[in-house]
């Protein structure tokens, strides 16, 4: 039982160091902010589906938070801060399929909205109909689980951008075709990065003899790291 906990415990720190490597790749910048979208952005939504839900979770709280610390990010700076939940997240919807997936987006909408400018834009908030759309298909699909994830974290920004950000209504008109290609580069990112990570980790489990397996979903591993039925 220690030995099984130690187990995890250490591919929980593997797995959390290789999500602050990813924090240093910068992609691109957000509208309003000094903050960066990294790699990260791809690789975090990932951690629920191979560390559990919760454990996921907290590997991304605690990758986010060490970034902090160690650049000394700007607390000021609502967008440095904002830029904490809407990934973790990104997290929980990717791990599994649960009712959260579209009460959060479903309660975005309903914050957008409320607020003055929010309303002017309204339909803004209907990209956030698209992860309430992909709850229904996200475990036959790994597009749809891809883009549920990138846009369950974009819900939670908007929401909290609205009323924390404050920025004109042209802007958010204006942001439109950005969130349209940024998301579904980020949807491409995540989908790409867990194919990559759980092929990886199959080709692990069959080269080397380790008692210990790291965590792989069948149903995405290529067909020769699949595991062969006994014979």
């Amino acid at each position: 039982m220690e030995k099984t906990m130690l187990n995890k415990l250490i591919f929980f720190t593997g797995f959390t160091l290789l999500g602050i490597l990813a924090l240093q790749v910068s992609l691109t910048q957000l509208v309003g902010s000094s903050v960066k979208f990294t790699l990260f952005d791809a690789f975090a939504p990932i951690a629920g589906a191979f560390l559990g839900t919760s454990a996921g979770a907290l590997a991304v709280l605690i990758m986010q938070g060490f970034h902090f610390v160690t650049n000394g990010m700007n607390f000021s700076d609502p967008g440095a801060l904002i830029r904490i939940l809407p990934i973790v997240f990104a997290a929980l919807y990717f791990s599994k399929k649960m009712s959260l997936n579209v009460f959060i987006p479903a309660l975005a909408i309903i914050a957008f909205i409320a607020n003055p400018i929010g309303r002017e834009v309204w339909y803004f908030s209907l990209f956030w109909t698209i992860p309430i759309a992909c709850y229904f298909l996200q475990e036959r699909w790994l597009l749809a689980r891809a883009l549920g994830a990138t846009f369950m974290a974009h819900s939670v920004g908007g929401a909290l951008w609205v009323w924390f950000v404050p920025l004109p209504a042209a802007v958010w008109a204006g942001l439109i075709p950005i969130v349209i290609m940024e998301r579904l580069l980020f949807a491409g990112g995540i989908m790409v990065t867990y194919l990559a990570v759980n092929n990886a980790f199959a080709f692990l489990n069959e080269k080397l003899k380790f008692s210990h397996k790291f965590p792989v979903q069948e149903r995405n591993v290529l067909g020769r790291f699949q595991k062969k039925p006994a014979q």
